[in-house]
């Protein structure tokens, strides 16, 4: 389990310094971290909660921080492991940016269609 924590981070990390309107705002290269902290492992250690649902779908959210040469700001995601493809998916990726200005970006956001009950 401690595996896809990390694996979410990494995932979400990527789609973030290959994103146009974060690197716009805090600009590039953009490093990834889990606390704001002086202290190294605080900074390793990535805050996560993992879950399955009613359905039985494996849940994973992330919470880090992220920092460029021109700001900062903190990131929320959640992801879940498509139950047909076994794919990792976003269920939202959620960037706010802290400095130079306050903003947020809904990078990612996904809804699953209900399932329908036949009647």
């Amino acid at each position: 389990m401690v595996y896809h924590r990390y694996k979410i981070f990494n995932k979400a990390l990527k789609r973030i310094q290959d994103d146009a309107q974060v690197r716009v705002r805090i600009g590039s290269p953009i490093t990834g971290y889990g606390q704001e902290s002086r202290n190294r492992a605080a900074r390793q250690r990535i805050p996560n909660k993992i879950y399955t649902d009613e359905d039985g779908v494996e849940h994973v959210l992330v919470n880090f921080y992220i920092r460029g040469p021109h700001g900062a700001g903190k990131v929320s995601a959640e992801m879940f492991k498509d139950r047909v493809d076994k794919q990792w998916k976003y269920t939202y990726l959620i960037v706010q940016i802290m400095q130079p200005s306050q903003s947020q970006l809904i990078l990612e956001s996904y809804m699953p269609a209900p399932t329908m009950v036949p009647s």
